[in-house]
């Protein structure tokens, strides 16, 4: 051998033989060593580079059975010699102790160069002690040119043989055919259970990467959220000096749990209520003349609205989700209460028609929100999360937009003079004028609807006192039954929907009236009506899901826990329980618009959102304010719900961003849903009422509860089953919620782990502060584990 090759020992016995104590240790890994670290460690300490150290012979000791490290890689193509085959390990039963080291220094040690060393490749090359079982109980994996009989198979002699290089018989076998064949068919199979075990590695690698992926996929999306907000926000938060970053990041002026002062609270509040003003006033506008209510009444019906709003919004911002979101009279009840109100028996009455109506309609909902507490408060609504997934969602609230195409723009085309302004201006300050700034406002984009009905419900105060209106001989005030001109018979619609000074309700309407339970009377229940009631609420309850959800990643919250949820449920069924005690016609719910509202203001603080709620119980109280709404024409109150509607469309569908929304999947199940959810209604609206009572082209569709196709023995079953049938909501929440989940899809592809399994993120709990209820309050909840955080 070259004088070169040196070997070190580490202890008292390092230094017999003439070594060399600068040459470091081998040191390697405890279990197993990397046949490149050895071969590394053998150039620098000066054994030959073509050594291949294949590691057959594993580390054992006296507590665990010998480990078997995989198959080395083969040798680099620098290496001049074939690497030779692994030797095979001797059977436990045939050798139960550690494999004996192997001599390097065979034939040095009979000549006395140097004695024989062992390599510990757990890091030391020491002198191996006299006695044998001090070297049994160290147990180091040794290689020994010592000649030792063979067991099972080749001997450890031959295989130090080939290592040195020292034995020219060896040498001679390598060179043969047979030799040169077996030592590719072992490298072969060397190279082979190494791919093998690095794929089975990778493959779990990858398995394990992918779940990985899946759990922390929502917190990169709202990260991404948060740092794609507009420069312009992020720059505003940062010159008034807000303290939180957590509101900075957003771009929002105001978070969930900040006070910003007196003057900064009322101002928030009061944008906040008249940003979704349209919501909140118009839906009485519609509703209460198909009842047969007068203007009077319409005031009244509007101050009651403004009263449980300000009292449901309270209750939910302490006692519900807890998220900035304004409680009101929801368009998911509109379409039901239309079509009780065209049921057969209120088409002919002729006298208190308007109070059978809201009794009737008081009933039901009063059913139905019962109803909904026990679907949150019991815990079942968790349960039917686990169905409802953002494909189920953005079709259900999309159709809630467009189940009134057939009124829309039929009403706001008959004064086409000034709605066409007002839906021109309404586009103008939302999508051309958004990014105008005044003093940190942006207030065309917040205050499109007031701003555009106060300028055209202007703009028709001079048409009217100009007299763009009148006609000779024919007046406003007088029933379309009594007028006997077929001139002022084609004016009468005219003037009742354009004219501003048609409405009676200012003149009539008292200064201060406060709204009180059972004012129109006791309530009337009947089941065919109140099983009605019951399944939209349940279509209210998804449609409040979606705005949770929304809202918390516009608020920089972490999304709502199922028992979050079932809270916010529970205590909008308390909240349409008001509503049905006061004579709304309307269930009170989370209104899908707050989502524009809080994108557009920046403002999340609960304390302006209550204060602003104070502010309309105050206003309910004044009754002429009641009346001034409702003194707003019919053209300008279909002019503003096309485009509510068509933002509550926008809104449903903008859920798809949760999911994988190109997928194929998923297309094909919204669009079919949306597409037969106005088509089905369709096929029920097209029978006509029995009645000799003609009414009006855009009340047909909400007459088919009465004369659907549908007919069983049960006249109530018969009502029930039609009027479900005809209303778009109802329909697409059916079809949606049976597709989604029976069509094969994967999580991400559906959306399912972001709405229906949230802790599978890892979520700081200290984002889940602003959900919980306060302390003093927290504990009249501890009876119901499944509403809480």
């Amino acid at each position: 051998m070259p004088s070169s090759r040196r070997t070190t020992g580490r202890g008292p016995a390092a230094g017999g033989g003439g070594d060399d104590p600068r040459v470091p240790p081998f040191t390697g890994n405890n279990t197993d060593h990397n046949p490149r670290e050895l071969r590394s460690w053998a150039r620098r300490t000066g054994f030959h580079p073509s050594a291949f150290f294949s590691g057959e012979s594993a580390v054992s000791n006296s507590s665990t059975a010998t480990a078997h490290p995989p198959p080395p890689p083969p040798p680099p193509a620098a290496s001049r010699r074939p690497p030779r085959p692994p030797v095979r390990e001797p059977e436990p039963e045939d050798d139960p102790d550690p494999a004996p080291p192997v001599d390097l220094d065979r034939d040095r040690a009979a000549r006395g160069a140097r004695p024989r060393r062992r390599i510990d490749l757990r890091g030391e090359l020491e002198i191996p002690p006299a006695a044998a079982a001090t070297a049994a109980a160290a147990a180091p994996v040794e290689l020994s040119a010592e000649p030792e009989a063979p067991r099972g198979g080749r001997g450890r002699r031959n295989g130090a043989d080939r290592l040195l290089g020292e034995t020219e018989p060896l040498n001679a076998g390598r060179n043969a055919n047979g030799g040169v064949r077996a030592d590719a068919d072992a490298r072969k199979k060397a190279e082979e259970a190494d791919a093998k075990r690095k794929a089975e590695e990778a493959e779990a690698r990858r398995k394990k990467k992918e779940d990985e992926d899946r759990d922390a996929e929502l917190a990169a999306y709202y990260q991404e959220q948060w740092a794609n907000e507009e420069e312009e926000g992020v720059a505003a938060g940062a010159e008034e000096g807000e303290a939180a970053p957590l509101s900075r990041a957003s771009g929002l002026r105001c978070a969930v749990a900040e006070n910003p002062g007196w003057g900064l609270l009322v101002f928030y509040g009061i944008q906040h209520y008249l940003s979704i003003a349209g919501s909140l006033v118009f839906i009485p506008l519609i509703m209460v003349p198909t009842m047969g209510g007068s203007d009077v009444d319409t005031a009244t019906v509007i101050s009651t609205m403004l009263l449980v709003s300000g009292l449901t919004t309270i209750l939910h911002t302490f006692l519900g989700s807890r998220l900035p979101l304004i409680q009101g009279s929801s368009f998911v009840y509109l379409a039901p209460a239309l079509v009780i109100a065209n049921s057969e028996e209120f088409r002919n009455l002729s006298e208190d028609k308007f109070k059978h109506i809201m009794r009737e309609l008081q009933g039901a909902i009063l059913v139905g929100s019962v109803f909904q507490i026990i679907l949150g408060y019991s815990g079942l609504m968790s349960l039917l999360l686990r169905l409802i997934n953002p494909v189920v969602v953005a079709p259900t609230i999309a159709a809630v937009g467009l189940a009134f195409f057939s009124y829309g723009f039929p009403q706001a085309g008959s004064c086409v003079e000034i709605s066409m302004p007002l839906i021109v201006l309404l586009l103008l300050c939302t999508l051309y004028l958004r990014k105008i700034s005044l003093f940190g406002n942006r207030i065309f984009l917040i205050y499109a609807v007031p701003l555009s009905v106060g300028i055209i419900w202007a703009y028709a105060f001079f048409l009217t006192a100009g007299g763009a209106y009148n006609f000779k001989g024919c007046s406003s005030n007088i029933p379309n039954s009594n007028i006997l001109l077929d001139s002022c018979r084609r004016h009468a619609d005219i003037m009742r929907r354009c004219r501003t000074d048609v409405s009676d309700a200012w003149k009539t309407a008292a200064w201060v009236r406060v709204p009180y339970p059972f004012q129109w009377g006791p309530p009337t229940f009947h089941f065919k009506t109140a099983i009605i009631m019951m399944i939209v609420s349940v279509v209210a309850s998804v449609d409040s899901l979606s705005s949770y959800h929304a809202a918390s990643l516009l608020v920089n919250l972490s999304p709502p826990t199922h028992g979050v949820v079932s809270r916010g449920i529970g205590l909008e069924g308390i909240s349409t329980f008001i509503a049905g005690l006061w004579g709304t016609g309307t269930g009170s719910t989370t209104l899908t618009e707050n989502i524009h509202t809080l994108d557009t203001t920046k403002m999340a603080s609960r304390r302006a959102l209550q204060l602003g709620a104070a502010f309309l119980v105050i206003f309910s109280f004044f009754g002429k304010i009641g009346a001034l709404l409702a003194s707003i024409p019919v053209a300008l109150a279909a002019s503003v719900l096309c485009f509510t509607w068509a933002l509550i469309v926008a809104l449903g569908l903008s859920t798809l961003r949760y999911t994988e929304a190109v997928s194929s999947r998923n297309m094909i199940i919204v669009g079919f849903t949306l597409f037969i959810s106005l088509s089905v209604p369709a096929y029920f609206q097209q029978y006509e009422p029995s009645s000799t009572l003609i009414l009006p082209g855009y009340l047909l569709p909400y007459a088919a509860a009465s004369s659907g196709p549908v007919r069983t023995a049960s006249n109530g079953l018969n009502y029930a089953v039609n009027a479900l049938l005809s209303i778009n909501v109802v329909v697409a929440l059916v079809v949606a919620l049976i597709l989604d989940n029976t069509v094969p899809g994967s999580k991400q592809e559906r959306g399912v782990y972001i709405w229906s399994d949230p802790k599978s993120l890892e979520m700081d709990p200290a984002s889940l502060d602003p959900y919980r209820l306060p302390k003093k309050i927290s504990c009249w909840f501890r009876w119901a584990k499944c509403v809480g955080i």
